[in-house]
């Protein structure tokens, strides 16, 4: 039996395949496994005691592992690890979360896969690898399109006038939050980029708004013109898998289709694609 691994930052969702392709009734979920965060003691102790009882009895004969954090030169050690709680399996493979998404949107075709949720990153994608990425450099000097971006757009456009007094008003009756304190979120508490990107969710109820919707379209042009015009493959279909993508794809689209691009899949989550092409596989 196929276990397939999806793993955030926050958590980790695995899924079951039978041998005959069909999806086995077990799912389990722990908390997100990035080795760039984790010691190997604590990455195996979250499979130990967190993943094997939540499998049962489950023969695993091949993993798939995908997630963020797992760059080059750490698979070898993700593999390892894995490889000490299923022994018997034959094949273990762990790749990074764009590699997972890269699968999952565009299967063993090629095309330009993205990854637009809190962060945010991009390649071209030739059926089998990745063959160009511009890197994604995070939240402070990147991911722009990202959760995280449009939530800094956003408490700067209202603090600074760029928005009206009215998106003020309600910005600060909604989210029940003074100036002071997301100074203090951003710049004192621990993983800011998901107290910003939190915002994205006020900024989709308001797209009615006509500064909010520009600064929606905004972000999305600085993605495409900062990292996907770096590709020269405006021939390839754009697939994108996250949050950000999924609630925005019709600013998305609009943008995308505005700057001559072809929009392919949009997914929430990469694992339905990953299902499919390791059935396929």
């Amino acid at each position: 039996m196929k276990l397939i691994a999806d793993s955030g930052s926050t958590k980790t969702d695995w899924v079951c395949i039978n041998a005959d392709n069909s999806i086995q009734p077990v799912e389990a979920h722990t908390v997100g496994l990035n080795p760039f965060h984790m010691s190997d003691d604590e990455f195996r102790q979250v499979l130990v005691r967190n993943l094997l009882p939540q499998l049962g009895d489950v023969e695993i004969t091949d993993v798939y592992f995908y997630g963020s954090g797992v760059r080059p030169e750490v698979e070898e050690r993700v593999t390892g690890l894995l490889r000490e709680v299923f022994p018997a399996a034959q094949t273990i493979e762990a790749h990074s979360d764009m590699l997972g998404a890269a699968r999952a949107l565009c299967g063993r075709t090629s095309g330009i896969a993205c990854i637009l949720g809190t962060g945010a990153n991009s390649c071209v994608y030739d059926g089998r690898k990745i063959v160009h990425n511009t890197p994604a450099l995070g939240y402070i000097i990147g991911d722009e399109g990202s959760g995280a971006v449009l939530g800094k757009h956003l408490i700067h456009d209202i603090y600074t006038g760029v928005l009206s007094q009215r998106v003020r008003n309600m910005f600060e009756q909604e989210t029940k939050l003074k100036l002071s304190d997301i100074i203090d979120k951003v710049y004192r508490q621990p993983q800011p980029n998901r107290f910003l990107a939190s915002f994205s969710e006020f900024i989709h109820r308001h797209l009615d708004d006509d500064g909010i919707r520009e600064m929606v379209y905004s972000a999305f042009s600085d993605f495409v013109n900062l990292h996907l015009s770096r590709y020269g493959r405006p021939e390839l279909p754009v697939s994108f898998v996250g949050s950000i993508a999924w609630y925005y794809q019709a600013q998305l689209s609009l943008v995308l289709q505005t700057l001559g691009y072809h929009v392919g899949t949009i997914l929430k989550s990469p694992l339905e694609g990953l299902i499919t092409y390791h059935q396929d596989s």
